[in-house]
């Protein structure tokens, strides 16, 4: 069966943007209701739990991105028995995987209080509400978690984004009610673990609906069962390294700076990643499309639709960019005040980690498509190894300066030189490299131009705040897409970035098209 890719995508990325603004715009509410009604300390224990509980989640070895790539070929083929096989194989694993975390999680708990240097909020249990976020986490596996490969690996990770505006929904208001009514903070995490297994329910009767044929049953061969298995073997490393690169940032904060330098660090971090998580609709819209296309595509048109990702990508990262050195700071006053902002110069650190970071997720996105974690075994484990190396020197000598660069120092001259040699020796031809370097090295530069010619627009602005505010917004939302358009209008990527787009709203931009005489 060959998946209609374009459409799926262009219906995963509307409900993955739908869903994404509401998950920035409820959370900024509950985190705004809990600084103003708990204190600024209950969300560095947000950050810590949620770190610890993603080094636990290392049990999961990358189960799920094996057995999903595992599906792609049988999807292609129509081969019911084999996707059944695989959903057995994958139910089994997850039991094991939340035994595996459960126990672990357990042994874990009398170290918990070392993790944190100060500031813990007074008569809270930390261990009660750790061992209440390790619940959620485990239940998150034993409660049907298989079924949602059967969405991923189909590329309808729409119905997924339904189900989770809707088990979402419950969650916050519920949790906002404990917060204003009980000031409760063991009661705001029982509704997290409650809303948990909610949402794993849900999420497997609709998969039981829309796929009432796959059901986890049948046997793989050994052979097949031996493949997965070394795929699994080799994303161990590849999670190893993302969770201490997660992870190790907010851990080595809570230790060394204690809760309040990590709440204030959050909070610039939570509108970071927010705005990664509308890029990240993008990239888990079409992965499964990218594992299909190159199954059944040719080498040139999957190097082809590289670069056209990549120049879209590079697009969306340059515009927030800009947005971000201009109007990050000002948000920041107006949301949490003065008090509780970091120097402008920290907001460049972060906006250079979001360039790196949205390039660096195109191209692991493209690596587990095509599932070569064998030949990038060792390149995550390497770069965070060197990332938790810096981070432990240098946040003595230079504090969240440290955090941040050497999260991108790792990145840039470890992890992505690393990975562009392992995609183009494998999956696409290594003489095609140095085009693609050059095309990055282009985006950069142009983007570097936009946002220094944006950011002396904006200081050029003094007027009263929220004149000063809307202004800046209109400057970000013009000048570098404007600079960005007359600099690649040339570029045949541009060209067929508004075809794909032009396809997935279903001709609804064809005057654009026709505008640039494609």
């Amino acid at each position: 069966m060959r998946i209609e890719r374009t459409k799926n995508a262009g219906r995963n990325i509307l409900f993955g943007v739908i869903l994404k603004l509401y998950q920035i715009v409820v959370p900024f509410l509950m985190r705004t209701a809990m600084i103003y009604l708990m204190g600024v300390q209950y969300l560095g224990l947000n950050s810590l739990f949620t770190s610890i509980l993603q080094v636990l989640n290392l049990a999961e070895l990358g189960v799920g991105s094996a057995m999903i790539y595992s599906m792609y070929k049988p999807i292609a083929e129509d081969d019911t028995i084999t996707i059944c096989a695989l959903m057995k194989l994958y139910r089994t694993y997850y039991r094991i995987i939340g035994l595996v975390i459960a126990i672990a999680g357990c042994l874990l708990t009398p170290f918990i209080p070392h993790l944190i240097k100060s500031d813990v909020p007074v008569g809270i249990n930390i261990y009660i509400l750790y061992l209440l976020n390790l619940g959620a986490t485990v239940l998150s596996y034993w409660l049907f978690a298989y079924k949602n490969s059967i969405l991923q690996a189909h590329q309808r990770t729409d119905v997924v984004s339904k189900v989770t505006l809707v088990t979402n929904t419950i969650q916050y208001a519920l949790q906002l009610f404990v917060l204003w009514a009980f000031r409760n903070y063991y009661l705001y995490v029982v509704v997290l673990l409650a809303t948990q297994a909610l949402t794993n329910i849900t999420t497997a009767a609709v998969a039981d609906k829309l796929y009432p044929q796959f059901k986890p049953n049948g046997k793989l061969p050994k052979a097949e069962v031996s493949k997965i298995n070394q795929r699994i073997r080799d994303l161990f490393t590849s999670k190893i390294g993302a969770i201490i690169v997660n992870s190790a940032d907010t851990i080595v904060i809570s230790a060394f700076l204690g809760l309040t330098a990590l709440a204030v660090y959050q909070n610039y971090y939570f509108i970071l990643t927010a705005i990664i998580g509308f890029v990240t609709v993008v990239f888990s819209a079409v992965t499964a499309g990218i594992g299909n296309s190159l199954v059944v595509e040719t080498k040139e048109k999957n190097f082809v639709d590289l670069n056209v990702f990549t120049f879209i990508i590079c697009w969306i990262a340059g515009f927030c960019s800009c947005c971000f050195l201009n109007l990050y700071q000002p948000f920041m006053e107006l949301w949490v005040g003065k008090d509780l902002m970091l120097d402008f110069s920290i907001v460049i650190c972060f906006v250079i980690y979001f360039y790196v970071y949205e390039v660096n997720q195109l191209l692991n996105t493209y690596k587990d498509a095509g599932g070569i974690w064998h030949e990038d075994r060792f390149r995550p484990l390497v770069t965070a190894i060197t990332n938790l190396g810096m981070n432990l020197i240098m946040v003595q000598f230079w504090g969240l300066y440290g955090i941040i660069l050497s999260t991108v120092l790792s990145m840039l001259l470890v992890g992505m030189p690393w990975l562009f040699h392992n995609l183009f020796s494998t999956m696409f031809e290594k003489k095609n490299m140095k085009q693609y370097l050059t095309s990055i090295a282009f985006y950069v530069l142009i983007s570097l131009i936009a946002a220094v010619i944006s950011v002396m627009a904006c200081r050029l602005i003094n007027f009263n705040f929220w004149l000063t505010l809307g202004v800046r917004f209109i400057i970000c939302l013009i000048v570098p897409n404007v600079i960005f358009a007359v600099s690649y209008r040339k570029r045949k990527e541009f060209k067929k970035s508004i075809l794909l787009v032009n396809k997935m709203l279903h001709g609804k931009i064809n005057f654009i098209a026709k505008k640039v005489k494609i």
